[in-house]
Formats: C-alpha cells, sequence, structure tokens
C-alpha cells in the first residue's frame, strides 16, 4: 500500500480490486466498441465495485498512474505492483494487508456491472473461503479469503475449479455462492446485454 493510505483501511476487511489501465482493457470488445468507449466502460464498471464495497475500505491493486490516481480520488488506497502478473500482484497485496493487522480480504474483479453488498462476505471463519463463480462456473469473480493465507492464487482460466482445488490443499473450507449480480462479469461482446432484470450496461 502506498504510503499514507492506511488510515483510508478498514481493521477487520478490506476490499481488494485489481484493474488494469483503462486504456487497454476489454480487447475482446474492440470488434464493436471503440477505444474511448472500452475506457469509459472499464471506469464506470471498476465505480460500481468500488461502490459495491461501503463500508468497507478498498484497496486498488495496479500498475498504471492513471488508475492509482482515479483510485485515490475515489478514496481507495493503492498497492502498487509493478511487474507482477494478476496471482503476484494480488499475493504481494494481500501480504501487506496481512502486515497492516488486516484479518480478510474480499477480493473483487473490477468488471461487474451489477456488483453489490460485498459486505456480506465478511462474516466467515478464520480457515474459510467463500467463492463467487461467474455464471459460467469458470472464472472467480468475488473471492473472500483470510488475509493471511497459505492459499496458492489461481486467476485466469478456469480459477473457479483450481481455487476450489487449492483451497482443499491449503485446509481451506470452501463456501460457494451462486449470485446472477457478482457473476455477470463483461469479457465478450454478447456480455453487454444482460437480461432484463438484472438491469442495462449504458455502453
Amino acid at each position: 500500500m502506498a504510503a499514507g493510505d492506511q488510515n483510508q483501511i478498514h481493521p477487520d476487511a478490506v476490499v481488494v480490486i485489481p484493474i488494469k489501465e483503462f486504456s487497454e482493457a476489454k480487447h475482446r470488445l474492440s470488434e464493436s466498441m471503440a477505444p474511448s468507449r472500452r475506457d469509459s466502460l472499464a471506469r464506470w464498471m471498476a465505480t460500481r465495485v468500488l461502490t459495491a464495497a461501503a463500508p468497507l475500505g478498498v484497496i486498488v491493486v495496479c500498475d498504471s498512474e492513471d488508475v492509482a490516481s482515479w483510485s485515490r480520488d475515489k478514496g481507495a488506497a493503492v498497492a502498487w505492483t509493478p511487474g507482477l502478473d494478476l496471482n503476484g500482484a494480488l499475493t504481494a497485496a494481500l501480504e501487506k494487508v496481512a502486515g497492516a493487522g488486516i484479518h480478510r480480504a474480499i477480493i473483487a474483479h473490477a468488471d461487474l456491472p451489477f456488483a453489490a453488498n460485498l459486505q456480506r462476505f465478511t462474516e466467515l471463519g478464520a480457515r474459510e473461503i467463500a467463492i463467487v463463480p461467474d455464471r459460467r462456473r469458470d472464472g472467480t469473480n468475488v473471492m473472500s479469503v483470510p488475509a493471511r493465507t497459505a492459499l496458492d492464487l489461481q486467476y485466469g482460466p478456469g480459477s473457479f475449479s483450481r481455487h476450489r482445488t487449492a483451497a482443499g490443499e491449503a485446509g481451506l473450507t470452501v463456501t460457494v455462492i451462486e449470485d446472477e449480480g457478482l457473476g455477470w462479469d463483461v469479457d465478450e461482446p454478447e456480455d453487454l446485454f444482460p437480461p432484463d432484470h438484472l438491469g442495462n450496461i449504458p455502453f
């Protein structure tokens, strides 16, 4: 975490959000969406996830000056992780969270347009994790873990299954939570058209 950010962090739990450079986000939408619109979409979805974290503190994991500045403007702390892949960056961030005396981290991706009520994932046992898979049950959209954990992070294709396996190997209990809103992430053009009952994505 950057110097001076710890006073923004809840002492018991924090939401950790990895965010890549906005201008580089969502390349799979490039055939249907201009770069400026993809940038705006990425910022809009990240804002929705930050809002869903309240009243918990937020740490944004990034290696982009633009994202870091945007995060601080939104009241979030920043974990600066240059040169690391997603798993390495999140592992480094969790080490800093644990070192700050925070007990639990709720890792949420930044592309969840219907994110809500992330605080609900704080009430878990010391050896328990909760996973919200994407609607295809392939990725890990939200995961609540003890900050000081032996869990080997497995983000990437097939991470839902791999995280469950890694949790068992680490002696952790896994609770799988099916949540339609949190399960809806945006990667492909068809993801911009959710069912009516979820709401609209205005892009």
